[in-house]
């Protein structure tokens, strides 16, 4: 459980950045597929199809969730109630003149933001979702305890993966006993997606009925959550023994991660980071495979979302010592196909603390 020290010192740091913005309530909103804020205000796992979390500028917060009770677990100092209720405590709380922030306002349905205006004439509702980013980018001791132990799984589930590894295995059987092993290891979940063949792979998917062949480049993202927080390992792997481009492409990629690691500290933009990687690209006459054509982003924070704030591509938020990100150039290349490797860092002030204890080479697995 959440130590109440914890979810005390959220509650502070959240309303000082509420009073900043001029903001006399906060109002987290998550649909079924993202949950990580009204997790953070309330500290507990949520069930429900959708769920809010009200804090006030002052006074006692509370929790709304759809379903039976246990559509939000224990939500202490949250106060569950109805949804139906809702409207009722915001119409309470919150007059004309007053402004009512909403962390993922963009994600609200249309109808409820109907309601909301209907019901609270006169008060200014505003998106209060990048508020939300910034005040969860730097983790607390405890959040880091929980992303070094979710890391702990990630070892644990890539030496799963390669023990999986022989010829004429399935996809999805892989990813059976990868989901079974870290299961084992107490993880509350797991995003995962994999690629197996070889210079003709794009990219990574759910797990298909293809079964390996010896001198394929196995691909994965590994992504358990423990007590909430996720963290990732991306790696490649060959059954049998690696071809030259499959080496070749290890160490551009290894060059690349090492680039965007030694750029990481507190102070420096994401997009520094994305931009160290790209470089080394660029300078093996890469650079094209860079762009959107072939990849998303070189990495992307960490925390109660799987694939958190901030991008690391585009995006000038300044990294702050104890926010926690990957580093993944992962891309396509024509030297082997689509390749991943990257790491989970914390942000120091002159650097970055390792999370991983997993070695990055290029792993060959016996045929």
């Amino acid at each position: 459980m959440i130590p109440a020290a914890e979810l005390d010192g959220r509650t502070a740091r959240l309303r000082d950045a509420m009073a900043r913005e001029g903001l006399d309530g906060l109002l987290a909103f998550a649909p079924a597929w993202r949950r990580e804020n009204v997790r953070y205000l309330t500290g507990a796992a949520v069930h429900a199809s959708h769920a809010f979390a009200y804090l006030p500028g002052a006074g006692a917060p509370a929790a709304f969730g759809a379903g039976d009770g246990g559509a939000i677990e224990d939500a202490r100092p949250y106060a569950l109630a109805e949804p139906g209720e809702l409207l009722s405590r915001l119409s309470e709380d919150l007059g004309p003149g007053d402004a009512l922030g909403i962390a993922h306002a963009e994600l609200l349905p249309y109808d409820a933001w109907v309601a909301l205006e209907a019901s609270l004439p006169g008060v200014r509702l505003v998106s209060a979702t990048k508020l939300m980013d910034r005040a969860r980018l730097v983790k607390s001791a405890w959040e880091l305890e929980q992303i070094r132990h979710a890391a702990a799984i990630c070892d644990r589930g890539w030496q799963a993966f390669l023990d999986a590894l022989r010829p004429g295995v399935a996809e999805y059987e892989i990813v059976a006993e990868v989901e079974a092993a870290l299961k084992a290891e107490g993880a509350e979940d797991n995003f995962m997606i994999i690629a197996s063949g070889g210079g003709e792979v794009r990219g990574m998917t759910p797990p298909s009925a293809r079964r390996l062949q010896p001198g394929d480049m196995v691909r994965t993202e590994l992504t358990p959550q423990w007590e909430g927080y996720w963290a990732q390992i991306c790696r490649s792997a060959v059954l049998g023994e690696a071809a030259s481009g499959q080496r070749d492409s290890w160490v551009l990629f290894e060059e690349a991660v090492q680039a965007g690691l030694a750029s990481v500290r507190a102070g420096v933009t994401a997009h520094d980071v994305a931009k160290a990687e790209n470089d080394v690209f660029r300078a093996h006459g890469m650079g094209e495979y860079c762009t959107s054509e072939y990849t998303r982003v070189r990495g992307h924070g960490h925390g109660l979302h799987l694939d958190e704030f901030p991008v690391i591509e585009g995006a000038e938020t300044r990294l702050e010592a104890g926010a926690v990100l990957i580093v993944h150039p992962n891309t396509f290349t024509p030297l082997a196909g689509y390749h991943v490797l990257g790491d989970p860092v914390v942000v120091t002030e002159t650097g970055h603390e390792p999370l991983l204890s997993t070695s990055r080479e290029l792993t060959e697995v016996a045929a």
